[in-house]
């Protein structure tokens, strides 16, 4: 199981590595690339298309501002791609996520929250875990971790009435 993310510049790298934290606590394999839609359109859409042959199953592309990179990889690979806008020093990141978000029919694009990097590599391993039973025991496992965390948070505060 392989997994590609790219961003579309090195500055996005400081979101970009909370998801393959994500991918290192769960063992996919994870390859990091900087590939700009706007920069490097050719190798994109190079990349995007050869993804498949190269053993890679879910892409995640991450990208400020007029965050293209998503939509142009979707467009040229049949694998699922999730976007993650980064914000950006400009509107907060809302340029991102509404560039990322915003596919036309035909080109489907999931979407995470801006600088949502573990939820995109969360989603990514969700996708893998239809086929490998492995990862989708470890998914279970981190959901019940999470459940248990929350509620020894929840037990620690005490309840307290409103």
């Amino acid at each position: 199981m392989k997994v590609a993310l790219l961003m579309g510049s090195k500055s996005d790298y400081s979101v970009v590595q909370r998801a393959e934290r994500i991918f290192k606590a769960f063992e996919v394999e994870c390859e990091t690339r900087v590939i700009s839609a706007h920069r490097t359109p050719r190798r994109a859409a190079e990349f995007a298309a050869a993804a498949e042959d190269e053993g890679i199953e879910v892409i995640i592309a991450a990208a400020g501002k007029a965050a293209h990179l998503a939509g142009v990889v979707a467009a040229y690979t049949p694998l699922p791609v999730i976007g993650l806008p980064v914000k950006s020093s400009t509107l907060d990141g809302l340029d991102s996520l509404l560039s990322t978000v915003q596919m036309p029919s035909g080109v489907p694009v999931a979407t995470v929250a801006v600088d949502g990097a573990e939820n995109a590599a969360l989603l990514a391993i969700q996708i893998l875990s239809v086929k490998y039973g492995d990862l989708r025991r470890q998914m279970k496992q981190y959901k019940e971790d999470m459940a248990r965390e929350t509620a020894r948070a929840d037990d620690e505060l005490g309840a307290h009435d409103l």
